[in-house]
């Protein structure tokens, strides 16, 4: 299972919000609602996301193996 949990760590170590993060990388609410239900989401918004945050794939998704 995927989860965003990195993510969501980053960036209350960057002082930002998810609505901040939404304006920041262009994506919809939608997307962002995805997210948080670590529901699939374009590997584009991805990269955005490493791009914009100067971060690493890893500090933003994490596959843990479902039991």
């Amino acid at each position: 299972m995927l989860s965003y949990n990195p993510l969501w760590k980053l960036l209350i170590d960057k002082g930002m919000n998810k609505v901040q993060l939404r304006d920041l990388i262009g994506i919809s609410p939608a997307t962002l609602s995805r997210m948080s239900k670590n529901e699939n989401v374009n590997m584009e918004v991805l990269n955005k996301i490493c791009d914009k945050l100067d971060c690493k794939i890893e500090q933003v998704i994490e596959y843990t193996k479902e039991n």
